[in-house]
């Protein structure tokens, strides 16, 4: 220290923190908090990427058009038809053609026919009511869709209950098995499970049961009374469809009884006929032997033998809105 004077001995050294201005130190810590905030936002958002991702719930595609409308010449298919849809129907059956020209081809021989009306309140189930000369028959009934075939064969079959009442409204006479109001009641029930096996192939097989409540007898030798036939009846019916092109089908049904009854077993019915069907209308005609219109009275009381060329001639018309 011998070469300084007193005045640079009284010099005292400035501490660091006093050298660094406040300006600076704003500057510094503004990139700081920007980037801290920059690392949290950056955390935060890594976070949510890291979130299990939910897959996309499939929505399930079902077959449709298995058959082309409610029937399939004297039975219903498994179709119901969509919400809303208002349907009229036309259901008209010949006399037998083995008569030939005589009543050409059953056209001049006694007819029967049915008309019916049905609604769609809800989706896949469907309301209907009914009238037909045969032994002056009204009938209410339902048809609900339970399965439905799907596209991947997850679901290989629909499957569609249908059931009906019927009230025979003839006048009570000696002649009808006619007691009681309630023994004007007879019911069917049916179980529908199809199939479309290609674009052009579709089959169905249905088991029914139908019951009268009550049945024409008779006296036997000790002068009993004895039934025609039971109250209760076993069927099944098999039918198919075939496209042949737009809108134009080849249709087939079989029904076998399978009850045996005291007397009077009713016949099988076998049937062929076209299909054509357009936006609003689909028409059936066909050869069959059913006569009815009402399938407990055709399964229980049909005496046409195909092997004696009791064949009828007979047509379907369903005419559909949507509201």
């Amino acid at each position: 220290m011998h070469g300084l004077n007193k005045e640079q001995k009284t010099i005292k050294l400035i501490p660091m923190k006093t050298i660094i201005n406040t300006s600076y130190l704003k500057v510094i810590k503004t990139p700081i908090i920007t980037g801290i905030f920059v690392l949290i936002v950056s955390s935060l958002t890594a976070q949510d990427t890291t979130q299990p991702i939910v897959p996309a719930v499939k929505k399930i595609s079902y077959v449709k058009n298995t058959f082309d409308g409610n029937y399939i010449i004297d039975n219903q298919t498994v179709m119901v038809p969509i919400k809303g849809t208002f349907e009229f129907d036309i259901q008209h059956r010949f006399g037998t053609i083995e008569n030939g020209w005589k009543d050409l081809a059953g056209l001049y021989a006694s007819a029967n026919m049915l008309l019916g009306f049905s609604y769609v309140p809800v989706k896949d189930l469907q309301l209907g009511f009914g009238a037909t000369n045969d032994r002056m028959q009204t009938t209410g009934n339902l048809k609900y869709s339970i399965l439905k075939q799907t596209k991947n064969n997850k679901i290989p079959v629909s499957v569609t209950l249908f059931a009906n009442t019927v009230m025979d409204t003839r006048k009570k006479n000696s002649a009808l098995p006619i007691v009681n109001v309630q023994d004007r009641f007879s019911y069917f029930s049916q179980l529908i499970i199809a199939r479309k096996v290609t674009e052009k192939l579709s089959l169905q097989v249905a088991p029914s049961l139908s019951y009268y409540n009550n049945v024409e007898a008779f006296y036997d030798v000790n002068n009993v009374i004895q039934p025609k036939t039971n109250n209760a009846h076993l069927a099944v019916s098999v039918a198919g469809k075939y496209v042949i092109a737009d809108g134009l089908s080849i249709i087939a049904n079989y029904d076998q009884p399978l009850t045996q009854h005291p007397m009077n077993n009713p016949n099988p019915n076998i049937s062929i006929g076209l299909d054509m069907k357009t936006s609003g209308h689909d028409f059936q005609l066909f050869l069959g032997n059913y006569g009815y219109l009402l399938p407990q009275t055709n399964n229980v009381f049909n005496h046409n033998d195909f092997n004696k060329s009791q064949f009828t001639i007979g047509f379907n018309i369903s005419r559909l809105w949507n509201f």
